[in-house]
C-alpha cells in the first residue's frame, strides 16, 4: 500500500499529525465532517509522463457546528481495493486542502494530487487505469476519518505520436507516404518506449478546413513505428491519431502539411 500524505499546520500553532494508513485509525473517534462535490482534475483523467505531475482537486466539506474549521484539516485520496479503509493501494494529497467558508458549517476546498516518476517513483505501470476517489480528515487529537465512494478517476500513462508525410510538394494523384511513431511513458524505466500493436488512425485536413477526416487505420509495429500510403488530392495536413486505451491517454500528432501541385 502506498500512502502519500502529510498534514501541515492549518491554523496558528495548531499542527496535525501525518495522515497514516487507514488501518492505524480503525478505532477511536473521528472528525464530524462529510465530503461532497469531489472533482479531480476538473473531471478529466490524470495523465502522467516521465516527470512529476500535479493535478488540482476541488471539493466541499460540511462540518458539525461544534467543530471549528480551524480544528481539522482535510484532503483528497484516490485508492484501489474494496474500500478506502482496506485499500490495496492509496494516494493522498501531500498537503491539506486550502478551504474558504461558504457558510458557518460548509467549506469549499482546493488541494493537489502529485505523482513523481523517476528516482523514488510514486507510480509503476501496474497502477495505470481506474481509481476510486475519497477524502480524509484529521483533527487536533490526531483522529482520522477516511471516506470512500466519492467517485472515480483515471491515472493514465502519457503517449507521444509523430507524423511525417512525404514527398513535399507532390503532384495530385501521386502517392504520399506517412510515417510516424507511437510511444508511451514507462513508469518502471522512467522513459518513453514503443507502444506496439495499437490501432492508429491516419487523418487528413484540407488547408481550408477546421476538422480532420479519417482515411484509414493502421497498427503500430513491434518498435511502435507507423507507415502507410495515401493518394494526394489537395493541399492539407496529415496526422496520426490514437484513441487511447484503459491505461494510456489518447494523443494526436501535429499535422504535417503537404503542398499538392
Amino acid at each position: 500500500m502506498r500512502i502519500r500524505a502529510t498534514v501541515a499546520a492549518v491554523s496558528g500553532a495548531l499542527a496535525l499529525s501525518a495522515f497514516v494508513a487507514p488501518a492505524a485509525h480503525a478505532a477511536g473517534s473521528s472528525p464530524d465532517v462529510t465530503f461532497s462535490n469531489m472533482k479531480v482534475n476538473k473531471g478529466s483523467s490524470m495523465v502522467v509522463g516521465t516527470a512529476k505531475a500535479s493535478f488540482s482537486v476541488t471539493y466541499t466539506v460540511t462540518h458539525a457546528a461544534s467543530l471549528p474549521a480551524s480544528d481539522f484539516a482535510t484532503g483528497p485520496v484516490i485508492y484501489r481495493g474494496s474500500s478506502v479503509t482496506s485499500p490495496t493501494d492509496l494516494f493522498a494529497s501531500d498537503d491539506p486542502g486550502t478551504c474558504t467558508a461558504a457558510s458557518s458549517t460548509v467549506l469549499n476546498c482546493k488541494a493537489t494530487l502529485a505523482f513523481t516518476v523517476g528516482g523514488d517513483s510514486d507510480l509503476d505501470n501496474s497502477e495505470a487505469g481506474s481509481w476510486s476517489v475519497g477524502g480524509v480528515a484529521a483533527d487536533a487529537d490526531s483522529n482520522v476519518k477516511w471516506v470512500g465512494g466519492l467517485g472515480t478517476t483515471k491515472v493514465l500513462r502519457a503517449a507521444k505520436l509523430t507524423a511525417d508525410a512525404t514527398p513535399e510538394p507532390v503532384k495530385k494523384g501521386k502517392t504520399i507516404t506517412v510515417t510516424g511513431s507511437l510511444t508511451r511513458a514507462n513508469w518502471d524505466t522512467h522513459k518513453y518506449g514503443a507502444y506496439t500493436g495499437q490501432s492508429v488512425k491516419l487523418q487528413f485536413r484540407k488547408k481550408s478546413a477546421t476538422t480532420y477526416t479519417t482515411l484509414k487505420t493502421v497498427k503500430s509495429s513491434s518498435t511502435g513505428a507507423l507507415k502507410t500510403t495515401t493518394t494526394a488530392t489537395a493541399d492539407g495536413y496529415y496526422r496520426y491519431s490514437f484513441a487511447g486505451t484503459s491505461t494510456t491517454a489518447a494523443v494526436s500528432a501535429t499535422g504535417d502539411y503537404v503542398d499538392v501541385q
